[in-house]
C-alpha cells in the first residue's frame, strides 16, 4: 500500500498522545524535572521530550522553571477529567467499527 492510511495516521496521533501523557505524568509525579531526567526515565530522545513539553506548555498544563518543568493549576483539572475524556474518545472509536451485517452487504 502506498502512503499512510487514515488508520496509520490515527495510530501515529495515539502514539504522540501517549508520549505526551507519559511525560505529563512524570512531571506531575517528580516536579520539578528537567529534559535530561525525563529522557532517561522515559527512554525517549531529548527532541521528543522537548516536543512533548512544548505541547504540554501550550495546553497550559506545565510551565518551565529554573529546575525544569512543573505543573500548573490547570493540570489538576486535567487530571480529574482526562480518563473520562479518553473513555469518550474510545467509545466514539468503538462506534466506528463496521458491523458484520455491514460487511455482508459489501459482498
Amino acid at each position: 500500500m502506498v502512503g499512510q492510511t487514515i488508520i496509520d495516521r490515527l495510530e501515529k496521533e495515539v502514539d504522540v498522545l501517549n508520549r505526551n501523557l507519559e511525560v505529563f505524568v512524570l512531571v506531575w509525579q517528580a516536579e520539578p524535572i528537567g529534559i535530561v531526567e525525563l529522557s532517561t526515565r522515559t527512554d525517549l530522545p531529548h527532541h521528543k521530550v522537548r516536543y512533548s513539553l512544548r505541547v504540554l506548555e501550550e495546553e497550559e498544563l506545565i510551565e518551565p522553571c529554573s529546575a525544569g518543568a512543573t505543573t500548573t493549576d490547570h493540570a489538576h483539572q486535567f487530571v480529574e477529567t482526562v480518563n473520562d475524556e479518553l473513555a469518550t474518545v474510545i467509545d466514539a472509536l468503538d462506534d466506528m467499527k463496521i458491523s458484520e451485517s455491514e460487511k455482508l452487504q459489501l459482498v
